[in-house]
């Protein structure tokens, strides 16, 4: 019982500890916040943050299998359509990606600050986005049967999807690009399809 309870609480900590590490991601940036602001804004001792991650960088690779994680269960959904060929799956894949980012901007926006500064996060982060990409590769199987030809290489072609979501994204949270939620997963729908296909919606 005793054991248990500990491990209650050290799951509770590194919670607490991971939101308020995604706040001040948020207010100040990940290069200006500082692993003791991250325990003080979570209620907990200096510490006790060596107790869970051996460094900021290493809680935000906990952040970032956080979102894979997440991204895997959005696998399992029964809308889930493995097929680019369907305009619809293209709209639902765009539209899982750009939900998920607009909800954890803030770590995405960690992600690509640590990675300016630390080779080695570099490394993690385009690890992150190759399986990102090798997780949808067979969503392209169909396009010889169905008479069509990519602009360029299966993982090529998806990295131009994903790259034009996250370049819009980034573009809407600064502000220099004014769109509704709506308004971005349609254009990127109409977008990413035709520059997939050719094909018009």
């Amino acid at each position: 019982m005793v054991a248990g309870k500990r491990q209650e609480q050290a799951a509770e900590t590194e919670q607490a500890l991971k939101s308020a590490a995604r706040r001040l991601f948020a207010e100040r940036g990940y290069l200006n916040t500082k692993i003791t602001d991250i325990t003080a804004a979570a209620g907990r001792a200096a510490g006790s943050f060596y107790n869970h991650f051996a460094s900021k960088e290493e809680l935000l690779q906990a952040l970032l299998q956080d979102l894979s994680d997440a991204g895997d269960a959005r696998a399992e959904d029964p809308e889930h359509n493995p097929d680019f060929t369907d305009p619809e799956a293209v709209r639902y894949h765009l539209a899982a990606y750009w939900q998920a980012a607009r909800e954890h901007w803030p770590v995405f926006r960690a992600m690509g600050q640590a990675a300016l500064v630390n080779d080695e996060f570099a490394r993690i982060m385009g690890d992150f986005t190759a399986a990102q990409r090798a997780d949808v590769a067979d969503h392209l199987d169909g396009f010889e049967a169905a008479g069509l030809t990519l602009p360029s290489t299966p993982d090529a072609s998806l990295a131009m999807m994903f790259l034009m979501a996250s370049a819009l994204l980034q573009a809407v949270e600064e502000g220099s690009v004014e769109l509704t939620d709506e308004q971005a997963v349609d254009g990127l729908t109409r977008f990413v399809y035709r520059g997939l296909t050719g094909r018009d919606l």
